[in-house]
């Protein structure tokens, strides 16, 4: 018996090659939605922040109705797996949200198909879209008795612990955090066939991020809406700020730059974008 030593070459080490073709079609479709149609990129990026808020909300009666358990460590599970649903739900209607594309757009910028204006164009009509899911939201809760004194308590407590006690250090780190572990789990769902193999990778992500606290920005944006219609008195808008500027900056690192630009990287050089797309 005879073995043949394998010859490879470079592209033999590309290894998610596909997900990076998958993701320059999508950032295409992205592009071209936003310039010819934004109406339709702003109505996907509103149902993003929609659902993260009404998933925040699960979350926070999941949390409250549990707590006479006195089990922390399970309280903070039930809560994290309850919000899991949003990312899962976002992902597989093909909804807009900016820390998801975060990664998808720093690859297609690597590649060259996209530019630095484009980016930014795209990321401030995401991230307005779903801005105003989450007020939308919040707003319509009011009309209701959902929200209960436990569950206002919480949503103050959870926004001083993100705001007035945390530092802006603290807020990057957690944010680095938060967007590496969603978008490892978008990366590796993209390239599984199965839908519950899909659900799966991006609600794992999503439970290690919601159950370690860190910082998610449109998550957070999301958690202001709701103390502006229940509790604003409590808001610390320097702190709000604080919040917002450095868990978007360590979201795009965490996302952008540890997922996308790596697995950019390492899938192919930067003028392979023709090659990678035939």
């Amino acid at each position: 018996m005879t073995i043949e030593i394998p010859v490879k070459t470079i592209e033999d080490t590309y290894a998610s090659k596909s997900n990076i073709e998958n993701i320059l079609n999508q950032v295409a479709a992205k592009e071209v939605m936003a310039d010819q149609t934004p109406s339709h990129y702003m109505l996907k990026a509103i149902m993003s922040g929609f659902l993260l808020a009404i998933m925040a909300v699960l979350q926070l009666a999941a949390k409250t109705q549990f707590a006479p358990t006195g089990n922390p460590g399970l309280i903070n599970l039930i809560g994290a797996i309850a919000f899991s649903i949003a990312l899962v739900m976002i992902v597989l209607t093909n909804s807009e949200l900016l820390t998801s594309n975060f990664m998808f757009f720093t690859v297609a910028y690597y590649y060259k198909t996209i530019t630095l204006s484009k980016i930014m164009k795209v990321f401030t009509l995401c991230f307005l879209g779903n801005i105003i899911g989450g007020f939308i939201l919040f707003g319509m809760m009011t009309g209701t008795k959902v929200m209960t004194p436990e569950m206002v308590a919480a949503l103050t407590k959870t926004v001083n612990a993100k705001t007035i006690d945390a530092s802006w250090h603290a807020i990057l780190i957690k944010g680095i955090f938060a967007n590496f572990f969603i978008n490892i789990g978008i990366y590796i769902a993209i390239q599984c066939k199965e839908a519950l193999a899909k659900v799966f990778f991006i609600g794992v992500g999503v439970v290690i991020f919601v159950f370690m606290a860190y910082e998610h920005v449109v998550y957070n944006a999301g958690l202001f809406a709701g103390m502006m219609f229940y509790n604003i008195d409590a808001l610390s808008w320097i702190d709000v700020l604080k919040n917002i500027v450095f868990a978007y900056i360590g979201n795009y690192i965490g996302g952008g730059i540890f997922i996308g630009l790596v697995y950019a990287y390492v899938n192919g050089k930067r003028d392979d974008v023709v090659k990678l797309t035939k």
